[in-house]
């Protein structure tokens, strides 16, 4: 392990101003982080990155994940592997639609033309203020054009801040999920999964949120409270014994009413089922019929089925084979011609005055026709309900059947083969195989796969995204047939529908009878991220590439997407290739506000992270970052920031006494040199610290490796360098040669560690103090070892108990308040009776340090640390003179 290396070329003033662009630059230049596609798959770790929404800004939130990921990184890459560690911009979908229309005062209307050179009326904060009623319409393909535009914008801003962070991407690695690459992985996948029998259409009633005008998949969905009322109606028997009471929060619905459902069981209507009412208003005659999900100690025990109010109405619908009798559109609101089961003169007129009105003003003019009947009984009673809303979304979601694209992901019984496992439980078995960091996150996985009720539902009705790639022919009666949809080959690969052609046909054919349309639909975003690990690794553009890297060896992301994304692309890899994208999930946890909330741009509690960096450091925001386990809630916290940034000036300040000890004298690194016993317990020491941060690394605790080192750093700079540094300057004359190289050697080979050590934390403080005293970077050199050094038989309580002792002989000084070079004309120091051999091997170094110029005694007791008595101070040194005095 002796390495001689030249004189260190220490600066004269250490600073952290300035070093993050010094180092970014020659990271640049040299490529340092440049990943080597000719490599075995063995040699490579490859990182499944997320990427982030380009909608706006980044927040601390993301800072915090993405340290996580660059840490691994560092290490393994100092750990000999070729590190493959791209970067994405998740850059389609609502969240970027919505940003557009805000940011330039537009909308989206397909049924316009494109308009060359259009400049759109704002640009940037007054558009933030527009209504969507006063936004400008415009093509799609003016607007995508306009998304594309915008997030090309935000994706610059947001690689700047990466950089900044000093995050150890190959740059040249980035993709775009709207981007050619990522568009032919999709819609390829797309095909394949088509050809198995794995995606398929169907008209079914569905989650639909009527802002957006889009369908919303299960794994979008978010339960909120929501205020309604109780409202309780009498439906009328046929047989005019009297009335059925039912309690319902959707009046607005009463229209669409296709039956009364009761559990089986419950022995108030065992006498009505296979009966008929009449429901109040409308004079619709509906079944009273039985179904076990009917919840008996709930309201009256007896609900109106309407179709559709909530997703058990779609079970009772699809389980008892009731009518469809919807009049709810797409935009939320009431359909305005009278549905031809509603006969009744009275019932025609109270739809009449509904039709064409918004859910809340149909309930009204329903509430009170029904108070004035007298088939309202009694007041509304308020009460909050969890109801189903997008993630995304503003009001809470309505089912309208349409439609739509699905991907078979275990929701439905299915199997890939005759005879073969159900399709859930390959999953469930994929999920076993993963390794999940930390492994109780397993469960959210498992939890999810089991609760899933429907298959993935890919298709939207939005703008910006990934086009669904097919066509439909148009029959010479003109009618559509979505039966026998037109597909593509996969080399013409990508398309857009709605502007390229199938072939076999001419433009000129577009929506003429025995010609063609194309499907207007996009796919959901998480339909393209799902296949980040393919997209990122090259999968049909690149072979090389996609062997050494696929499948991926870490999926890092937050817990909160572990149904959508992680799954996701689990069912993706799995279909399509029977096997795992990655071995390993590493799941962050969330960054909390000072109210101890989760940070989040829909509550308004997130902070943007440039400013922090500036203010504190990139290496000091990092150690905050690497501060938390995987998986754990983190507070926001810029004192740890402060912490970090005292660390980094530390460690430059630590590093450049450690390595000016010699002067101009070669460096040299030799276990062999070190003979002292305090400095045999220091390396002893050091390697210990180098085997639990190994340890630490390799089962994903990046904390664990941050906190042994650190503390082992101040360890260094408190307790050993104090006590050793008047032998290694060589002021002590009791010091032969052989000692003052003992302690030089010892602190180099310490900061050397040290250096290496911190390298993934503090990237580029370690960087700078390397350029110091050696060539190439800290981030391509060897994570350290404890080679040579466990040559070195030390015992580590030498140093405990010396440093202990330092620390009570500098305290009675301290309560004095006097100078720590005041010498001690004697003193006694009682330590635990096993430490006293270990101090008397310290002596010559705690003599020297605490300037004792009489008796040093040490006494054995029954103390738990060291403690000083007896002591007498001599007069403190005196001042030196002012210059010109």
């Amino acid at each position: 392990m002796t390495e001689r290396l030249k004189a260190p070329r220490v600066p004269e003033k250490t600073t952290l101003d300035g070093i993050e662009d010094k180092w970014r630059e020659v990271w640049t230049q040299t490529q340092t982080y440049a990943f080597d596609p000719d490599t075995k798959r063995e040699a490579v770790y490859s990182i499944d990155t997320p990427p982030p929404t380009v909608s706006g800004s980044l927040h601390v939130g993301h800072v915090f994940s993405y340290t996580h990921t660059d840490v691994v990184a560092r290490y393994q890459r100092m750990r000999g592997k070729n590190v493959f560690y791209p970067m994405g911009w998740d850059d389609n979908g609502l969240p970027t639609e919505r940003r557009v229309q805000n940011y330039f005062g537009v909308r989206c209307d397909p049924s316009l033309p494109y308009v060359p050179n259009f400049t759109p009326p704002y640009e940037g904060g007054e558009g933030k203020s527009i209504k969507n009623a006063d936004q400008v319409p415009i093509s799609r393909k003016n607007f995508v054009e306009l998304c594309e535009r915008l997030t090309s914008q935000d994706e610059k801003q947001f690689e700047e801040l990466w950089r900044t962070l000093g995050l150890s991407i190959d740059w040249s690695y980035t993709m775009q999920t709207i981007g050619k690459p990522a568009q032919k992985v999709a819609q390829t996948f797309f095909l394949r999964n088509f050809a198995r029998g794995e995606v398929y259409a169907a008209e079914a009633p569905g989650l639909w949120d009527v802002t957006f005008q889009t369908a919303v998949a299960q794994a979008e969905l978010e339960a909120r409270d929501y205020p309604g009322s109780y409202h309780s109606f009498a439906f009328h028997r046929e047989d005019g014994k009297g009335d059925i009471v039912i309690e319902t929060t959707r009046p607005e619905l009463l229209g669409a009413c296709c039956a009364l459902i009761a559990h089986p069981d419950d022995e108030r209507y065992t006498d009505l089922f296979g009966t008929y009412v009449t429901s109040p208003g409308f004079d619709v005659r509906v079944p009273v019929l039985a179904h076990p999900e009917a919840e008996m100690d709930k309201g009256s025990g007896i609900a109106m089925c309407c179709t559709f109010g909530d997703l058990v109405d779609v079970d009772w619908w699809r389980d008892l084979q009731l009518p469809t009798r919807a009049i709810l559109r797409k935009d939320g609101r009431i359909i305005p011609d009278v549905p031809d089961w509603i006969t009744s003169e009275r019932g025609r007129a109270l739809y009449q005055e509904t039709a064409g009105k918004t859910t809340f003003s149909a309930r009204k003019a329903i509430v009170e026709a029904l108070r004035e009947s007298g088939e309202m009984l009694g007041d509304p009673k308020p009460t909050q309900r969890m109801t189903n809303f997008y993630e995304k979304g503003d009001k809470p979601l309505e089912i309208v059947t349409s439609r739509q694209w699905y991907i078979r992901n275990g929701g439905r019984p299915y199997s890939r083969t005759a005879g073969g496992t159900d399709l859930r439980e390959e999953l469930l078995a994929r999920g076993r195989e993963l390794d999940f960091v930390p492994d109780f996150m397993r469960v959210r996985y498992e939890n999810w796969v089991n609760g899933l009720n429907t298959d993935w539902l890919i298709s939207r009705q939005r703008f910006f995204g990934v086009p669904l790639p097919l066509w439909y022919p148009v029959k010479d009666s003109g009618e559509t047939d979505f039966d026998h949809p037109i597909l593509p080959s996969e080399d013409m690969l990508p398309i857009d529908p709605t502007t390229d052609t199938p072939a076999g046909f001419t433009e000129s054919q577009r929506g003429v009878p025995g010609g063609f349309v194309a499907e207007v639909d996009i796919m959901d975003t998480w339909a393209t991220s799902s296949l980040t690990p393919e997209i990122y690794s090259g999968f049909g553009r690149d072979e090389k590439l996609f062997a050494a890297t696929f499948p991926m060896d870490l999926r890092p992301q937050g817990q909160d997407i572990i149904r959508t994304w992680l799954f996701s692309t689990v069912v993706r890899s799995h279909l399509e290739f029977d096997t795992l994208p990655w071995r390993q999930a590493a799941i962050s946890g969330w960054i909390l506000d000072p109210d101890h909330k989760k940070m989040s741009k829909s509550k308004g509690n997130v902070v943007t992270p440039m400013a922090l960096l500036e203010k504190h450091s990139s290496d000091a925001v990092r150690y905050w970052a690497a501060s938390a386990r995987l998986g754990t809630d983190a507070a926001f916290d810029e004192g740890e920031m402060k912490v970090g940034r005292r660390l980094a000036i530390k460690l430059l300040n630590a590093s450049k006494f450690a390595l000016s000890m010699g002067g101009d004298a070669d460096l040299v690194l030799d276990p062999a040199l070190v003979t002292v016993e305090v400095d045999r317990s220091l390396i002893a020491i050091l390697a210990e610290v180098i085997t639990s941060a190994t340890k630490a690394f390799e089962e994903m605790n990046h904390a664990r490796a941050l906190e042994v080192t650190e503390s082992f750093f101040w360890t260094l700079c408190d307790d050993y360098l104090e006590l050793v540094k008047d032998r290694a300057y060589g002021k002590d004359s009791a010091a032969d040669a052989a000692a003052v190289a003992s302690a030089r050697t010892t602190l180099a080979l310490a900061i050397d560690s040290v250096v290496r050590l911190l390298a993934p934390f503090l990237p580029f403080t370690t960087e700078e103090v390397w350029s110091w005293y050696r060539t190439g970077s800290v981030h391509r050199a060897a994570w350290p070892s404890t080679d040579g050094l466990d040559s070195v038989s030390g015992n580590p309580e030498v140093l405990q108990a010396a440093g202990g002792a330092l620390s009570a002989l500098r305290k009675v000084k301290s309560d004095a308040k006097v100078s720590q070079r005041t010498p001690f004309l004697h003193a006694t120091v009682t330590f635990p009776a096993s430490a006293v051999a270990c101090a008397e091997a310290a002596r010559a170094d705690l003599m020297a340090a605490n300037h004792v110029e009489g008796n040093l005694e040490f006494a054995a007791g029954e103390v738990e640390s060291p403690q000083v008595s007896a002591a007498e101070l001599g007069e403190p040194p005196a001042k030196p003179a002012k210059p010109g005095k």
